[in-house]
């Protein structure tokens, strides 16, 4: 049984020497507010469709158990239709899980390592695909042998089989030398994630987290692996236990991000965002939008790391959560499943929004309403929440940013704010200025 007005910093253990440095989260568990165990399991019918309307409002209005939150998660990010059984829910997961074990096991056909409780931290091979006998990869790739009972000869790392390895056949293709050329980098990010949490002092905990970004990167070559995606997947393992799970889930997520982390060789993804932003300013707050630009700051890049790992860093694991679920809730789409399961929906919902939005009404989020109030107006896709969310963020602190006299002190207020923001506050803060840009835009 739990109060209300507890903490959910219990659900996710700081490890003691690092609470110091840790900031409090804000987050409290409501009775009558937040969505528990029991509210949850009786959103449900008998057949498992989900009252997903009056969930995204109590979502809203409380955020999720964190007993629950996985299972909640899962809905928000399309992994499920509302609309859907137990039954075909079911069907679905194991559909998944059986995909995932086989995208694993052609990971680890190609590098041992992957499955077996292990993984590297050390560049494996050259951009030419040659092998890099360092010994440090080779400890680790002896002891993932050991770890696995590894019997593929016994020579994974040998010159003349790495040259070899190309799914068991032939010389490995440009797909897989670009992948094992982010291996060692995934490895690198996973022992510095969220290594605050007693959750990472695991090593089991440390490798599933390599091998679900790992898999990831073979998956999704067109984005591989950046910096940054091992913030996005860390919760993922954290509140689902089984691996397979967690690896949609976090696939879910990227498909909202992806276009973040696709660089070309004139190009950062998140540009575009940095783009949305700095017009979102400049029509809610011009003054700041000037200043910023008189500063040099006009491409926004001090608010890069915001937009690429949504809020992570500026608040506690605890609110981070709490932000993401209410962000996820607001803007979501009861079109979302069927868009991700089949990509030409997504055209058929561009066309026909504005005569099913009266039908789509109850089941999508506040901000994604205020969308298709003003859908069929403009050509452009709307823009996503967490644009609005940085925005209210400079709002907020305008009269400070105003007064910097470089860039300097521009991220020097910014990262004065960890810790110290509301994450209810901000997406508050973000649905009005919604409105005034949905406004203002309108009549520029």
């Amino acid at each position: 049984m739990w109060r209300s007005g507890t903490s959910a910093d219990s659900y996710y253990q700081v490890r003691p020497e690092c609470a110091d440095d840790v900031p409090e989260s804000t987050f409290r568990i409501k009775v009558g507010r937040t969505l528990s165990a029991r509210k949850w399991k009786s959103a449900f019918s008998t057949e498992g469709y989900l009252d997903i309307g009056k969930t995204l409002g109590r979502i809203h209005h409380g955020g999720v158990h964190p007993s629950i939150r996985g299972e909640v998660w899962e809905f928000l990010l399309g992994c499920y239709d509302p609309k859907s059984t137990f039954e075909e829910r079911e069907q679905i997961q194991e559909r998944r899980r059986v995909k995932y074990a086989l995208l694993k096991e052609e990971c680890h056909q190609m590098f041992s390592l992957v499955g077996s409780g292990k993984f590297v931290t050390a560049p494996i091979i050259t951009e030419d695909g040659e092998p890099i006998q360092d010994p440090i990869v080779l400890q680790q790739l002896n002891c993932g042998k050991e770890q696995a009972s590894l019997t593929k000869g016994n020579d994974a790392f040998s010159g003349s089989q790495m040259e070899r390895q190309s799914n068991g056949y032939g010389p490995m293709d440009k797909k897989e030398i670009q992948w094992k050329l982010t291996l060692h980098q995934i490895g690198l990010d996973v022992v510095r994630t969220d290594r605050t949490l007693v959750f990472y002092q695991k090593q089991e905990s440390l490798s599933k987290l390599w091998d679900i970004l790992a898999v990831y990167s073979w998956f999704d070559a067109d984005v591989g692996y950046c910096q940054s995606m091992s913030d996005l997947c860390s919760p993922m393992i954290i509140l689902l236990e089984d691996e397979a799970d967690a690896f949609w889930c976090f696939e879910r997520l990227m498909r909202r991000l992806r276009g973040n982390f696709r660089c070309t060789e004139s190009s950062v993804g998140v540009e575009a965002q940095l783009g949305n932003l700095a017009s979102v300013t400049q029509i809610v707050d011009p003054k700041l939008h000037q200043h910023l630009e008189t500063l040099g700051g006009g491409d926004y890049l001090f608010a890069f790391r915001m937009l690429m790992v949504l809020f992570r860093r500026e608040f506690s694991f605890g609110d981070a959560l709490y932000l993401w679920e209410m962000m996820w809730a607001l803007e979501y789409d009861s079109d979302l499943f069927s868009m991700y399961e089949d990509r030409e929906s997504a055209t058929e919902k561009s066309e026909g929004s504005k005569g099913k939005a009266k039908s789509r009404w109850r089941q999508c989020g506040k901000f994604e309403r205020e969308n298709l109030r003003n859908g069929g107006k403009s050509s452009a896709a709307p823009l996503p929440i967490s644009v609005f969310l940085v925005a209210s963020v400079l709002k907020d602190k305008s009269s400070k940013l105003t007064e910097a006299r470089g860039l300097d002190d521009v991220v020097q207020i910014l990262n004065d704010i960890t810790g110290n923001l509301d994450a209810k506050k901000a997406c508050m803060g973000a649905m009005k200025l919604h409105k005034k840009y949905l406004k203002k835009a309108k009549n520029t």
